[in-house]
C-alpha cells in the first residue's frame, strides 16, 4: 500500500509538472524570426505573465467587428495591435520603413514576461535583433529553460520630440540588428522574453542570426 501511494503521488506530481509547461502557438525556428504575437498557449502564469488580464489590443483599442487582426488572440492578457496606415505606424518619424497589417505585442510593462517554444536548428551563438518601438530607453533580457542567458540588453528610445502628436511616441518604429547575443543549444528551447525596466516599448519581431 506503501508503494502504492509513493506511486500515485510521483505521477500526480509528474502530471502537475507536464501540465505547468507552455505548448508553441506555431512551429518557429531559430535561426530566423521569432514573431512576438505567436507566443506560447498556456496562459497567465504558464505562458506569459500580464500586469492585467486584458487585452488592451486585440477588442479595446481594436474593435470587434469581423477582422481578424483586430480580434487576435482578444481573451488572452498580452496587449496585442497591428501596424496602421494613416501616418499612425507609417508616419514621417519612423527611423525604419514600417510595413502595415503586421501584428506586434505592446502595453509592455517592467515585470512582464512571454515564452516562446522554438526549434534551434544548429548549437550556436546568435546575435539577437528587433523591430520596435519604445517611448523611452528600456531594457529586456531572455532566458533560455529557465535560466538567463543574455543579461540586460538595451532598448534604445525612439522618442523624438520633434513629432506633434503624444500618443505616436509608441509608434515611431525602429530595427536593430544586434542588441545583443545568446548562446543556444540544438533542438527544442523555451525562450522566456522578460521586461525588465521602463516598459513603454511594442515588439514586432526579434531575429537570432547565426554568428
Amino acid at each position: 500500500m506503501k508503494a502504492f501511494l509513493i506511486l500515485n503521488i510521483v505521477l500526480l506530481n509528474c502530471f502537475v509538472c507536464t501540465s505547468q509547461i507552455s505548448k508553441a502557438f506555431k512551429p518557429q525556428q531559430i535561426p530566423g524570426k521569432i514573431e512576438c504575437e505567436l507566443y506560447d498557449q498556456g496562459g497567465e502564469g504558464i505562458a506569459y505573465h500580464d500586469t492585467d488580464a486584458i487585452n488592451n489590443g486585440s477588442g479595446k483599442l481594436n474593435p470587434v467587428n469581423g477582422n481578424p487582426l483586430n480580434e487576435f488572440r482578444i481573451n488572452e492578457g498580452v496587449d496585442i495591435s497591428y501596424s496602421k496606415d494613416g501616418d499612425i505606424d507609417n508616419n514621417p518619424y519612423n527611423k525604419v520603413p514600417r510595413s502595415i497589417g503586421n501584428l506586434y505585442i505592446g502595453w509592455t510593462m517592467p515585470g512582464e514576461w512571454i515564452n516562446y517554444t522554438v526549434e534551434v536548428t544548429k548549437s550556436g551563438t546568435y546575435k539577437i535583433g528587433a523591430l520596435y518601438t519604445a517611448n523611452g530607453d528600456g531594457e529586456i533580457n531572455i532566458e533560455v529553460n529557465g535560466k538567463d542567458a543574455t543579461g540586460q540588453m538595451k532598448i534604445t528610445s525612439t522618442h523624438d520630440d520633434k513629432d506633434p502628436i503624444d500618443w505616436r511616441q509608441w509608434h515611431h518604429w525602429n530595427s536593430s540588428d544586434s542588441i545583443g547575443t545568446i548562446k543556444l543549444k540544438k533542438g527544442k528551447q523555451i525562450l522566456r522574453l522578460h521586461i525588465v525596466s521602463n516598459g513603454n516599448m511594442n515588439f514586432d519581431y526579434l531575429t537570432f542570426t547565426a554568428q
